[in-house]
């Protein structure tokens, strides 16, 4: 295993899925409980989640409120909202502010 370096502590954050707490990742939590400091999210607290606002940005504008004929038009919607998530001139881009 490779040595981590002591000068300063790695903070896991960890949202308590599944292969959290699968033995090779205690495992590993353990084997750097020196150098290391493991804080556990809620089992699910979407405040502390940032991907969890991103995700309501994206359904609400693409797929809120709208009938679609067909799963293509889906996925041309959520294809158009992340182009212009990458846009950096564009108005419905989301970002992430600090609170």
């Amino acid at each position: 295993m490779n040595s981590v370096s002591s000068d300063k502590p790695i903070v896991y954050v960890l949202d308590n899925a599944s292969y959290h707490h699968s033995k090779q990742s205690e495992a590993m939590i353990a084997y750097y409980e020196d150098s290391s400091w493991a804080y556990w999210l809620p089992p699910y607290c979407s405040d502390l989640n940032p991907i969890e606002r991103f995700w309501k940005h994206l359904k609400d504008l693409a797929c809120a409120n709208r009938l679609y004929q067909d799963i293509s038009e889906v996925v041309n919607s959520v294809v158009n909202v992340l182009i212009a998530q990458n846009d950096f001139d564009s108005s419905e881009r989301f970002l992430f502010q600090s609170i």
